[in-house]
């Protein structure tokens, strides 16, 4: 059977995604040497990523905790322990995926220990919170579209 060709619609994205991506490329280095701590990443680049996307990160809507769209640090049980999940995302209460971010430094797409470390512990909670969607990040692969 032929492939057939299919049309692709570019994608309009967001101002405000753009402008982060910016910055963050713009101090590239600095973040990269190990300067920049993963609180920080969180609380000036994804936190305002998932803003733009329409989540309540900061809970403005006042929701009681069950029915926040974001918690942070998320605690869950795994083996007796108690975990945090950086970013539970949730609708309605209920969760419907994860977010764990590294700072910069940690080079996620090498095959060494703290990228496979940071990939099992997302593998990990994902798991044990019944979900099939986690994301792992660091922010370092945004980049302006050409």
């Amino acid at each position: 059977m032929p492939v057939q060709e299919e049309t692709v619609e570019k994608v309009s994205i967001p101002k405000w995604i753009l402008e982060l991506i910016e910055r963050y490329q713009f101090q590239r280095t600095v973040y990269l040497k190990e300067q920049k701590k993963e609180y920080e990443l969180r609380k000036e680049f994804i936190d305002p990523f998932f803003k733009t996307l329409g989540w309540d990160i900061d809970n403005d809507e006042g929701n009681s905790d069950r029915l926040k769209d974001v918690v942070h640090e998320d605690p869950i049980t795994i083996r007796g322990q108690t975990k945090s999940i950086d970013y539970s995302f949730r609708t309605g209460g209920t969760r419907v995926f994860i977010v764990e971010t590294k700072k910069p430094s940690i080079n996620l797409f090498e095959n060494n220990r703290a990228s496979n470390e940071a990939a099992l512990q997302l593998r990990r909670y994902a798991w044990n919170a019944g979900l099939k969607i986690g994301i792992l990040t660091n922010f370092v692969l945004c980049r302006k579209p050409q």
